[in-house]
């Protein structure tokens, strides 16, 4: 069985911030930022600080869009399809005037 594949956010509570990721394994993604939250070792230095100052339940994390297999069994590189995805979210967000930790 293949894991699901999309974009993941984790967004603050108390502010028009989130930070973004696009992955071929949604789970085990969502699984790993929280640990990295929990551990002080997330990559985004901004995103730790601000969960470390206001606490796990200042932030949500979701899946905002998944993305389907191909049909065609011989594809087997997502990653291109993963960085539009990523793109067009980043694109949406922005409208809605939502900004990014820095990673």
């Amino acid at each position: 069985m293949k894991p699901d594949m999309g974009i993941l956010i984790i967004r603050s509570r108390f502010g028009d911030k989130c930070y973004i990721e696009a992955t071929r394994d949604l789970k085990g993604t969502i699984n790993r930022n929280r640990f990295q939250l929990g551990a002080g070792s997330h990559p985004s230095q901004e995103l730790q600080t601000e969960w470390k100052e206001h606490g796990a339940g200042c932030f949500t994390i979701e899946v905002i869009d998944t993305l389907e297999y191909d049909k065609d069994q011989s594809k087997t590189n997502y990653s291109e399809d993963l960085a539009l995805l990523q793109m067009i979210w980043e694109e949406k967000l922005v409208k809605e005037n939502m900004e990014f930790y820095k990673g």
